[in-house]
């Protein structure tokens, strides 16, 4: 696939993920980054799979190295964006905990 679909791909997708995101009410974020979860494991499997195509294209010119970093910074940028979603889903659910201790 040429390279220029690639990113005139990449750029709609941006834009449009942004102006979605940007109409959400501030009241549903939290509830829609526990579903975001499965799209960012789907985004590391994705960047995964990225890395290994470029491995088999050409392992030993430039384009493999700018491929493997890339790919390797899409990893981990999908990664801590899972992690931080599970630690702010953690965190509202406990919220939303009782105490049981409660002292009337």
């Amino acid at each position: 696939m040429n390279p220029i679909y690639l990113i005139l791909i990449f750029i709609v997708a941006t834009l449009l993920g942004y102006f979605i995101i940007k109409n959400v009410p501030s009241l549903l974020h939290t509830p829609l980054m526990s579903g975001m979860n499965a799209l960012s494991g789907i985004t590391i499997l994705g960047a995964i799979l990225a890395v290994g195509i470029t491995y088999k294209s050409d392992p030993s010119g430039i384009r493999f190295l700018i491929g493997q970093i890339i790919g390797g910074l899409a990893i981990i940028a999908a990664t801590i964006n899972v992690v931080g979603g599970f630690g702010v889903t953690d965190r509202m659910l406990r919220m939303f905990n009782k105490k049981k201790n409660t002292k009337k």
